[in-house]
């Protein structure tokens, strides 16, 4: 059938499957072999791979895979189980840490993430047998409650206080 001359030069047909066909082009080509040392990216995973992390003042070397949270990091392969996990996505701040003089949730950061940086837990903060004056006051003043989120509190007033003596 001839073309009118008020038609377009082509169809919504045609223009569809020159999309999709140009959509399916770039996905393969985008995985090619070589793709992404071309664009500068080093991938990383999905096995475990090489951490180190600064914290309280030690190197820790871990093994963990690039998915795993600076808590389960520090909880389950670290053995430092100060802070809490309570909610699980940075709501509550039972699990806050201080990471290069900032407050972070560690139940949200990457491990993989903080390298190279100054964390803090609430398990460093003491000092051989004496407690960091935050701990004391807490101790001193009943502001435990039940504990479980206590850590978090710890680590917040810390950071507070640091910023602003």
């Amino acid at each position: 059938m001839p073309k009118r001359k008020d038609e377009p030069g082509f169809s919504r047909r045609t223009f569809l499957k020159t999309v999709g066909a140009g959509g399916v082009a770039a996905g393969v080509l985008g995985n090619a072999p070589g793709a992404d040392a071309q664009s500068g990216v080093n991938a990383v995973g999905p096995g475990a791979v090489p951490v180190t992390l600064n914290v309280n003042g030690r190197s820790l070397r871990l093994q963990i895979e690039p998915r795993v949270t600076l808590l389960d990091a520090l909880r389950m392969r670290a053995d430092l189980t100060g802070n809490k996990r309570g909610c699980d996505r940075g709501a509550c701040g039972a699990c806050t840490m201080i990471v290069d003089g900032r407050t972070v949730y560690a139940c949200s950061t990457l491990a993989i993430e903080v390298q190279g940086k100054k964390i803090r837990t609430v398990d460093g903060l003491a000092s051989g047998g004496t407690l960091h004056p935050v701990q004391q006051a807490f101790c001193d003043k009943d502001a435990l409650m039940c504990g479980f989120c206590t850590p978090g509190f710890v680590m917040a007033s810390v950071a507070l206080l640091e910023k602003h003596p």
